[in-house]
């Protein structure tokens, strides 16, 4: 009788659970359950069973913009001489990218530094001290067509030291919608695969959440000189990934 009757007593014990919550493994293994199958009936209920992926998606477009950090670099033994130097360097070459068309929010200063270098003899002995100060500008391109002549004016006017070139998307979000819909795709496409290989199948979403730190990937920075020739944008890449929980049906 016993046997009989133990699926009425399960039954009983999950909806003790449901109304009563944590706690209450003793009593249900008053009803026919070991206080271990009730331990795990309880877990069931409260950890539901779930399939967990990650999809991704990614969409490539031509860049609208060029960063470029170019600047100057002055060694002299006189500090006054050197600041001098650089300043002049920096003001002509603010002026020549002025009149290129970059205006005057699409300029900043990126780095700004001075050392001092002060060399050792064989002996031990500390040589005259030179001073080296090093002065960058980040500066936004919005004319692509324009960019190689705004290096070249760059060098032209002073400028020593071109660091980098990278290219974006001003306003990414109609790429980035689209990233997501094959980031979903994706993502429905491994869960429903992986419920088939465990004989299971894939329920309604549970959870999802963008993983961050995934949106414009700029192309490769290439580093510059020789007159700012040679520069090749190629696409850039909008990447969103998502993870995404889905239940698990019987």
């Amino acid at each position: 009788m016993k046997f009989k009757y133990q699926p009425l007593f399960i039954a009983l014990a999950c909806a003790m659970l449901v109304l009563l919550g944590g706690g209450v493994a003793v009593g249900l293994a008053t009803f026919g359950l070991s206080t271990a199958q009730a331990d795990t009936l309880q877990q069931d209920l409260a950890n539901p069973r779930t399939i967990t992926v990650v999809g991704e998606g990614t969409v490539s477009s031509t860049p609208t913009l060029a960063t470029i950090n170019i600047g100057v670099q002055v060694n002299d033994p006189e500090v006054k001489a050197a600041t001098d130097q650089a300043d002049q360097i920096m003001a002509d070459l603010i002026a020549a990218l002025k009149a290129e068309g970059v205006v005057d929010k699409d300029m900043e200063t990126a780095y700004y530094n001075l050392y001092i270098d002060r060399p050792f003899s064989p002996d031990g002995q500390p040589g005259s001290a030179t001073y080296q100060l090093s002065n960058s500008l980040q500066i936004t391109v919005r004319d692509l067509d324009n960019l190689t002549n705004i290096l070249s004016t760059a060098i032209e006017a002073g400028a020593n030291n071109i660091n980098s070139v990278s290219f974006s998307i001003e306003d990414p979000s109609d790429f980035q919608a689209e990233a997501r819909q094959k980031a979903v795709e994706q993502a429905q496409a491994k869960a429903a695969e992986l419920a088939d290989l465990n004989g299971v199948a894939v329920g309604e979403v549970v959870r999802i959440s963008e993983v961050v730190d995934q949106g414009v990937f700029f192309a490769s920075e290439r580093a510059m000189g020789g007159g700012g020739g040679g520069i090749t944008p190629g696409d850039v890449d909008i990447n969103v990934q998502l993870q995404i929980t889905y239940a698990i049906l019987q």
